[in-house]
């Protein structure tokens, strides 16, 4: 019985000495996980001071020099709110100053331009100034400040550009329409749609001008294609056209009020209406629902925004490895997408494809009846 009782107490100090040996173990692994983690927010906090401090830099780098600073270097005097001399009457309010002196009446901001009308020089000659006065990082400071100033300005009174679309030829329509139709495969009836839309015409050098638009129906950019004989490789935007806010699209199906239910990406406008004419000709109609079919050559281009909207997108660049790569990169901007690939190198050497086969078709019909 003793010896029993001296085992069972053993074991039991044993047991004793177990937990107290794995609680030290948790607390030590306690331990060492909070100063990891402390660690780790130090380090983060260390982190983010750091980044408030680049942008700090940042920000100073880019506020001009203190007008009043540079007014006091000129030689100027503050006297009744206003910092005179040297026939100036100057007030400064923050980038921004203005000389009341009868013979002055003018103003403008910035202290580059600050030098230059009190000393009456160049740009050079303020640059050289400043630097001499407020160093090397102030004068670029200020230089920045100068060119933010005058970008400002041209925005504000600069007329915008309008894209001038290409001049249209109506004698060269039928080559253009010939080279479209029989070397391209898309039907006539197609063609004279978006040719009657203004959306397809030809311009003097004989190029199909495919008209690009915004996603409101303003014209903002043109993609030619050269016509003149069966291997003309000639392609290009018109100049003047802005690529991300322009595409060569055209919808089918449902009413011209219906919302948007499918777009159909495709990867330049001949390829835009091969997809078309390929669906008309196998379905035998146009699509049950709105449809837009849309021309992408690159990412940069691509509308998200407004295409997020569409319930269903069909990326349909083509079967080669860069189509692949843009197709993927669609999917992950739009994940309610899906890749179709086209059989044939691309849709319109598809369509080309099918025209053959249902030709050969008929013809064996027409052998089978005679």
């Amino acid at each position: 019985m003793y010896k029993r009782q001296t085992q069972l107490q053993l074991q039991a100090k044993a047991a004793d000495r177990d937990r107290a040996q794995a609680k030290k173990q948790q607390m030590e692994a306690t331990a060492k996980a909070l100063a990891l983690e402390n660690e780790l927010k130090d380090r983060r906090i260390k982190e983010l001071e750091a980044q408030v401090a680049f942008w700090q830099q940042q920000t100073q780098q880019l506020r001009d020099l203190d007008l009043e600073n540079v007014a006091w270097e000129l030689g100027l005097n503050y006297d009744q709110q206003r910092w005179r001399g040297h026939g100036h009457i100057i007030n400064i309010d923050g980038s921004k100053f203005y000389d009341f002196a009868p013979d002055q009446q003018k103003g403008s901001w910035g202290a580059i331009d600050l030098v230059m009308h009190v000393n009456n020089c160049n740009f050079r000659q303020a640059v050289v100034w400043l630097h001499e006065r407020f160093g090397e990082a102030s004068v670029e400071r200020a230089a920045i400040a100068h060119v933010k100033n005058r970008a400002a300005d041209i925005i504000q009174t600069e007329p915008r550009p309008q894209f001038t679309p290409p001049v249209e030829d109506k004698a060269n329509w039928s080559a253009v329409e010939h080279y479209l139709t029989q070397f391209r495969g898309i039907r006539s009836d197609c063609i004279q749609m978006l040719h009657d839309q203004g959306l397809v015409y030809a311009d003097q050098q004989q190029n199909a001008v495919f008209v690009m638009r915004n996603l409101d129906g303003q014209r903002n950019g043109a993609f030619l294609r050269g016509t003149r004989g069966e291997n003309n490789t000639f392609k290009g935007y018109e100049k003047g056209t802005k690529r991300r806010d322009s595409w060569f699209y055209f919808s089918l199906g449902g009413k011209a009020t219906d919302k948007t239910s499918t777009a159909i990406l495709c990867k330049s406008p001949i390829d835009a209406i091969s997809r078309a004419m390929l669906e008309y000709l196998i379905r035998g109609d146009v699509p049950p629902e709105r449809t837009v079919y849309m021309a992408i050559d690159d990412i940069k281009s691509l509308p998200v925004e407004r295409l997020q909207k569409v319930p269903n997108i069909l990326v349909a660049f083509g079967n080669d490895k860069s189509s692949d790569a843009a197709a993927q990169r669609v999917l992950e901007l739009m994940p309610q997408s899906q890749i179709k690939k086209s059989k044939a190198s691309d849709w319109n050497q598809q369509l080309l494809d099918y025209g053959r086969q249902l030709r050969q078709q008929h013809q064996h019909r027409s052998r089978m009846m005679n």
